[in-house]
Formats: C-alpha cells, sequence, structure tokens
C-alpha cells in the first residue's frame, strides 16, 4: 500500500500546480545564514574586542562556548515548546528576541556582559535546528528530505562563505559595535517575515491540493497523524517510556556521531578567525576572503551528500548504506585538518582546512537519522536531544582549545578536532550499525 502511494506520487511529481515546498525550503535556508551569522559574529569581532574589553584566551573560549552552555540545556524544553507550538511561532520568538540581544552586545564593556549576552542567545537559538527538521518534515516527502535536510543544511556554510568577507569588511569598515547592530537589525526584520509567510502545509494558502497529496502521499507527517498521535498517548514528555525511546542503542550511536561532527563545525565558527590572523599571521582583511573557501567547500559537500544519498535510496542500495556512506566518509575526511600542522604556506593550509571542511559538510546530513529513527510522536524531543548532544560540542570544543593555545601553538588544537571526527566514524560504523528500516519512521 505504501509503495503504490510513493509510485503514485512520483508520476504526479512532474504535474503539480504548485511547489510551495520549495519556498518553504527557501525561507528555512535564509533562516540558518542569520543563524550562523549571529554565532559567528563574535568570532570577527573577537581580536579587536579581546583587545579593547581585555580577554585572555581561556576567557575568549569560555565566551565562545557561553553559547552552547544554555543552548545545550535549553534542547528538550525547547523541543517540547516546539511540539506544542509548531515551527512557524516558535520559530519567529526565537529569531526575534536572539537578533536583540545580538545588537545588545555592541554594549559591552566586559567579560561579564559578553558572557551574559553570550547565554541570552544561546537561550533564545536552542528550539531553531529542531524547528528545521519539524517543518521539512512536514513539507517533503521520504524520498525527498534528505536533498531538502542537505540543503537548508548547507546554508550555515554558504551563507558564512558569503557573508564572512563581508561581516570583515563591516568590522574593519564601522568597528565590532556596528557589526553587532547591522547583522541583529537584519535578524529583527527576517522573524517579521518568517512570521507572515510560513504555515504548516494544510494551513498554507498558496499549496495547490495535487502538491499536498503529493508530499503526503510520499510519507510527510500530516496534521490528522500529528493529532491521532497525540490523542493516542502523550507527546513529547519525559516520561521514563519516552526517555528509553530516545536512549536505543541506534540513538545513543548518531549522539555521538552529531557530537562529533559539531565539534569540527565549532573549532571553524569560533577559533579559526583567530587560528588564521593570530597563529598564521595572515592578514585581517586576506583571512575574510580565504576562511570563505573552506565553508564553500563544506557547502559542496553538504549538497553532494543530499543527492547522493537520496539517489543511492531511490535505487537498490539499502537505507543503512545509502545515510551513512556520506557521514563516514565525511568524518574521516576531517581528520586531515592536521595537515595544516605541516606546513605554513597560506595555499596549503586552506587546503587542508577545506578538505576537512568539505567533510564535516559531507558528515552533516546526519539530521536524516532523527527522522528515520525517532517514533513519529517524539521527532520534536528527538531532534532536541540530538541536537543537544551536538551542543555538547559547543561547550566543550572552544573551552578546551582556548587551554590548548595559551601558549599561541595550535597544533594540539588541531590534533584534538581530528580525533573526536574519528570517534565519530567510529561510532556510526559500531554503534550506529545497519539502519534498515521501512520509510514509516516506526521503531
Amino acid at each position: 500500500m505504501k509503495e503504490s502511494k510513493e509510485a503514485t506520487a512520483v508520476k504526479a511529481k512532474p504535474k503539480l500546480s504548485t511547489h510551495i515546498r520549495y519556498v518553504v525550503l527557501a525561507l528555512i535556508f535564509v533562516n540558518i545564514i542569520i543563524n550562523y551569522m549571529d554565532r559567528t559574529n563574535v568570532s570577527i569581532a573577537m581580536p579587536e574586542m579581546a583587545k579593547d574589553i581585555g580577554l585572555s584566551t581561556v576567557q575568549q573560549g569560555l565566551i565562545f562556548s557561553a553559547f552552547g552552555w544554555i543552548y545545550a540545556a535549553m534542547q528538550i524544553p525547547g523541543g517540547i515548546l516546539l511540539d506544542k507550538l509548531g515551527s512557524r511561532i516558535t520559530y519567529t520568538i526565537s529569531l526575534f528576541f536572539w537578533s536583540v540581544i545580538t545588537v545588545f552586545q555592541s554594549m559591552v564593556g566586559n567579560f561579564g556582559q559578553l558572557l551574559g549576552l553570550r547565554l541570552g542567545i544561546g537561550f533564545f537559538e536552542a528550539p531553531v535546528m529542531p524547528a528545521n527538521n519539524r517543518a521539512v518534515s512536514y513539507w517533503f516527502p521520504d524520498d525527498e528530505r534528505g536533498t531538502a535536510i542537505g540543503i537548508y543544511s548547507s546554508a550555515q556554510f554558504l551563507g558564512l562563505a558569503f557573508s564572512t568577507p563581508i561581516l570583515f569588511a563591516i568590522h574593519k569598515s564601522i568597528g565590532w559595535q556596528g557589526l553587532f547592530i547591522v547583522t541583529g537589525v537584519i535578524g529583527i526584520i527576517w522573524s517579521i517575515v518568517w512570521y507572515v509567510i510560513y504555515h504548516d502545509p494544510q494551513k498554507s494558502r498558496w499549496i495547490g491540493a495535487d502538491e499536498l497529496e503529493y508530499i503526503q502521499a510520499g510519507g510527510a507527517i500530516t496534521e490528522e497523524e500529528f493529532i491521532k498521535e497525540k490523542n493516542q498517548q502523550p507527546k513529547a514528555k519525559l516520561t521514563w517510556s519516552n526517555v528509553k525511546k530516545l536512549f536505543n542503542r541506534r540513538l545513543i550511536g548518531i549522539y555521538i556521531g552529531q557530537f562529533a561532527i559539531s565539534g569540527t563545525f565549532w573549532f571553524f565558527l569560533t577559533w579559526f578567525p583567530t587560528y588564521l590572523t593570530e597563529a598564521k599571521h595572515i592578514n585581517f582583511l586576506q583571512s575574510g576572503m580565504l576562511s570563505s573557501i573552506p565553508y564553500l567547500s563544506a557547502f559542496a559537500g553538504v549538497i553532494l551528500a543530499g543527492y547522493v544519498s537520496d539517489r543511492l535510496l531511490k535505487g537498490k542500495h539499502s537505507e543503512s548504506f545509502a545515510r551513512k556512506l556520506p557521514v563516514i566518509t565525511g568524518l574521516l575526511l576531517t581528520l586531515l585538518i592536521m595537515g595544516a600542522n605541516f606546513t605554513t604556506n597560506p595555499v596549503l593550509i586552506i587546503m587542508f582546512m577545506s578538505i576537512a571542511f568539505f567533510g564535516n559538510g559531507l558528515a552533516t546530513i546526519t539530521w536524516v537519522f532523527v527522522t528515520a529513527l525517532a517514533p513519529k510522536e517524539l521527532i520534536g524531543l528527538a531532534g532536541g536531544m540530538f541536537n543537544f548532544c551536538g551542543a555538547l560540542s559547543s561547550i566543550v570544543v572552544p573551552i578546551v582549545i582556548g587551554f590548548l593555545v595559551a601558549n599561541g601553538n595550535f597544533s594540539s588544537a588541531l590534533v584534538f578536532i581530528a580525533f573526536i571526527a574519528l570517534l565519530g566514524a567510529l561510532s556510526y560504523i559500531f554503534i550506529v550499525g545497519k539502519i534498515d528500516l521501512p520509510k514509516t519512521n516506526e521503531n
């Protein structure tokens, strides 16, 4: 029955009267660009800000990690809130308030003030990634979801690739205070745009009946299924039964993998500009241009991972092979980040960084495992748990690197990043194991 529905959906695809799901994907894409722009602006401002308000490398590491402290702690409450309010309202509230706090960062004068504001941004950004996953689960059928997740995940890299040189230029032109003001105002405006345009499929005024039928026949979550599951059992609550569902072997494996993947990302998001300017002595504006190359590489990795994974899944390959191949390959490629320890040539440094970040991009498709492995009624909560484990790396990695580079040498920091990437690859190989699951997302 499921197969016949999917076959009908595939045949109907070329004749659809609307393609609103792609508009929704574009909205999510912009959301993530703004989200990561507001995470990375502090790393661009940090070299000059540290001098202005007097921050040691250990304090800088604490500032970089402060976002993750409360971001990780709020993943479970954020997932519960998301399942109650939905992506539209949750995202609007989050985006508006973290953007206001971004503006306030332009007024800091000491370590404590900056630390408090970074905690505030982490608080309001907590539901973001689960909200993205929920929206895609509602708007995309099974055999398009991997590509959709790959596209929206790529926004963090593509957005940073093009925005980083611009942010460096803004900083150079109007200082770190102006940088926070500009990025914050952009987010405030976009929160209004999101609220006005986004709706779930059955509440959208623009979607055609044939597109709605197509995505639902293809396995997208429907409002009826949501209500049915909600009435049948407690939804997104931390009951003992739900806790056991969230900590089966395969989910634990992807939690470990997400920590490893996020660890590499948080190096690039926090310490990378300082690495280029302070450790490799590349001038400020040149660092802005060079730092965009690894982000573009990661973007290419994400797009390739989603496309290849979906193509393999549509063919005769198992879901286990199709979904895990890009992740494991990407984590192993990340080990090449250590190559930068053996050269002072800027071209070779960027080459090693780009290969490592390309691998990180390949591995970032892991959100597809949340949809594939988590019970439907717990997608928001499972997504929160998954993102919580990734967020732990945003706490651990910046602080550890802050201590490792206290003597000005980044070599041990790159070895540390490679080590946790290897742990992630081993987790997907031996702990997650084979995941040949039916596409109904049921455990």
